[in-house]
């Protein structure tokens, strides 16, 4: 047998309740939704909720992890995850680009008080260093970390 690394279809292990399943379907939904929203609103990261809904969809229902890792768009970033748990460089970098632009622009126009300004550069340093660190096997230069 392949194993899950190589072949993320192959090791779908449903959750033996009807109701958990019907729960992480409900969640994976949402987080989809939520992943959907972060391709035209900067803030919200699309990458980490699309990986929620994965994880939801594997344990819930193979029908709808199928059609979402095997999407045109969202696929190769699930399977990368799923069989390396790495991140593409180019969907890193375009990311954090993309997250350091829109919390600059709310901290500088849109957020009053001093303190949540700070609260919110730390919270961009924070993720942003979070989703460097995740490794990249496709990293210029030939590093697979950061």
């Amino acid at each position: 047998m392949v194993s899950d690394r190589e072949n993320p279809d192959d090791d779908l292990r449903l959750h033996a309740s009807r109701l958990v399943r019907a729960a992480l379907v409900a969640v994976g939904t949402l987080a989809l939704t939520a992943g959907l929203i972060g391709v035209f609103v900067p803030v919200l990261p699309t990458t980490p909720f699309l990986l929620v809904a994965a994880a939801c969809y594997a344990r819930a229902s193979p029908g709808l992890y199928r059609w979402l890792a095997h999407s045109k768009t969202f696929g190769p970033g699930i399977r990368e995850w799923r069989r390396h748990r790495s991140i593409p460089w180019r969907t890193k970098v375009f990311a954090i680009f993309l997250m350091s632009v829109s919390i600059a622009l709310s901290a500088a126009f849109f957020v009053e008080p001093w303190w949540g300004k700070a609260a919110l550069v730390a919270l961009g340093v924070a993720v942003g260093t979070w989703l460097y660190r995740i490794p990249s096997r496709d990293r210029p230069g030939g590093k697979a970390g950061g």
